[in-house]
């Protein structure tokens, strides 16, 4: 593909209309994650439940799965500014609904997986109408920093989020707590009544495809022939399959066997904090500071741009990390491996995105960010099977290492596929 121009460092954040963007949707992620939070600890101190925990992961990811492409298609054609806004009050509304429950003490099962799809149901609505939003603010020359500050702002959302989480289930309680979390909500549904981008404002006047499954799966027929785009959407599938949502549910383990080393740290100090509980919660932070100090990092830098080769390199980086850190027995090197996988995990995701949007139409965009949606976040909910019932079987250790192995290989093989496929093209569109 043709090389794209450097981006002015933070260019995104020197754009006035883009900025308020980035915030909003930092406090949106974090608010999303202080609902994991507080309902999570609500659900296990009600039911006890395995199985709903369980079904907790698979909620959130499989609308990313079943529906990207349909909610693309909805980006494509309507304003984005109020499919977002749908999204948001669909977030809120969840929140209410949890409270509403709690304060009347009716929480049933069902009631709690009707809410968790809901929930999963509105960050999928919510993404590809946010790619498309990034691009009118922006344009083609400062995407790219624009998708990496937006992926490093939702970092810093999902970083901060169990903390804020924490401290309202502990200050206020589940009750109130769940209904302040609305409030975080506002700020960007609020924006968005004030911006004058719609996700479409720099189209000129291209023609809105329409909304139907022919015109999916047009797309998709499409996007078959565009070596640069199947690869870019193999990588982001590969890391979200194998790796994924598992490494966090996974955490726990890892801090057990590892909380010896950070034990003996915290005896040495005199501080009598249980080892294991040190390493859960500091193998956490390092597995979220990742990704911020990568965006940061990157953005700062300038240097890696959005290419083939680069997004092949920073995948294949996360894959060997992953391996590494399934096999280490020394607490500081896990610490390590996990904040340099996540800088090469922010590195690939926003490499793909950029160049799925780069060379997807404007008409079809929102359906080709949509694909790539639902193999880069919808096959997250594979990571259960490929981590955690596999490491059931054979340990977490040992699932988490083959799981990333086959991500290593899985990467070179895209990375072959994608340059053997020649010169790049924008998929060809017809409405």
């Amino acid at each position: 593909m043709s090389t794209v121009q450097t981006p002015r460092k933070f260019a995104a954040l020197r754009n006035k209309d883009c900025r308020p963007y980035l915030f909003g949707a930092a406090l949106a992620m974090m608010a999303d994650n202080i609902e994991h939070v507080i309902t999570y600890w609500v659900l296990w101190e009600k039911f006890h439940s395995p199985a709903l925990s369980g079904f907790q992961v698979i909620s959130h990811w499989v609308p990313f799965l079943l529906f990207s492409v349909y909610f693309g298609s909805l980006a494509d054609r309507f304003d984005c500014r109020r499919v977002i806004q749908a999204a948001q009050l669909l977030f809120a509304s969840v929140s209410v609904a949890w409270g509403v429950l709690f304060v009347t003490g009716t929480l049933q099962v069902w009631h709690a997986c009707v809410l968790l799809v809901l929930h999963g149901l509105a960050g999928s609505l919510w993404g590809p109408g946010e790619q498309l939003m990034l691009h009118d603010f922006v344009g083609d020359e400062d995407l790219p920093s624009a998708v990496r500050l937006n992926a490093t702002f939702r970092s810093l959302g999902v970083l901060f989020g169990p903390v804020v989480g924490s401290a309202l289930l502990l200050g206020l309680g589940a009750t109130a707590g769940i209904f302040v979390n609305v409030l975080f909500f506002l700020p960007l549904t609020l924006f968005l009544f004030r911006t004058k981008f719609t996700g479409h404002t720099r189209d000129h006047g291209v023609p809105r495809a329409r909304v139907g499954l022919t015109e999916s799966v047009r797309v998709l027929k499409a996007v078959g022939g565009n070596h640069t785009l199947v690869s870019m959407i193999i990588l982001g599938g590969l890391g979200s399959f194998f790796v994924g949502a598992s490494m966090q549910s996974a955490m726990p383990i890892f801090a057990h066997d590892l909380g010896a080393a950070a034990g003996t740290a915290s005896a040495a100090s005199g501080e009598g904090i249980d080892g294991a509980s040190l390493a859960y919660g500091v193998l956490l932070f390092a597995n979220g500071a990742g990704g911020v100090i990568g965006g940061i990092l990157l953005e700062a830098t300038g240097r890696i741009r959005p290419t083939v080769l680069a997004a092949v390199i920073s995948t294949a980086v996360y894959g060997v990390t992953s391996l590494c850190f399934a096999i280490t027995t020394s607490y500081p090197v896990a610490v390590a491996l996990l904040l340099l996988g996540g800088v090469a995990n922010l590195a690939s995701m926003s490499i793909g995105q950029t160049v799925v949007q780069l060379l997807a139409p404007p008409a079809d965009r929102g359906r080709v960010i949509g694909v790539y949606g639902v193999s880069a976040q919808g096959l997250r909910a594979g990571s259960g099977f490929t981590v955690g019932l596999l490491g059931a079987a054979i340990g977490v250790h040992w699932s988490l290492g083959l799981s990333a192995a086959a991500l290593c290989v899985g990467t070179a093989l895209a990375g072959v596929y994608a340059l053997r496929g020649g010169k790049s093209v924008p998929v060809a569109t017809t409405v």
